[in-house]
């Protein structure tokens, strides 16, 4: 059983900073890319940044240049570094990997979802 667990959210006034953390549990995993999504409320889930196995990284438009992602392949943990923070990043973050496990083939798997709050 493949689980995902983050850590980290929470509440920042605007212009701080945050690091969530997503660690992969279970036997055997081969990881694949792993993201970070984030639902804002009454919106849809959207695609805020997302890493390869091999460090290859994408990010949407409004985190460029304010937001990290990075992971530790050793850890099967993925981080996102969130600089600058505005109002409009105010969201429930998700962890997303695509794992391959003893128990089963390549699948998707989601975390939990961590709040993030950004307010004075």
């Amino acid at each position: 059983q493949v689980q995902l667990v983050e850590s980290g959210g929470g509440l920042v006034q605007p212009g701080g900073s945050l690091n969530l953390s997503c660690a992969a549990s279970g036997s055997r995993l081969d990881i694949n890319a792993m993201s970070w999504y984030r639902q804002a409320p009454g919106r849809q889930r959207e695609l805020a940044a997302q890493i390869t196995s091999t460090g290859d990284t994408n990010y949407a438009d409004s985190v460029k240049g304010r937001f990290t992602i990075s992971r530790d392949n050793a850890k099967n943990t993925v981080y996102l570094q969130m600089n600058s923070l505005k109002a409009e990043d105010t969201a429930v973050y998700y962890c997303y990997a695509f794992v391959r496990s003893r128990t089963a083939w390549w699948r998707n798997y989601w975390g939990q979802g961590t709040p993030v709050t950004v307010s004075s």
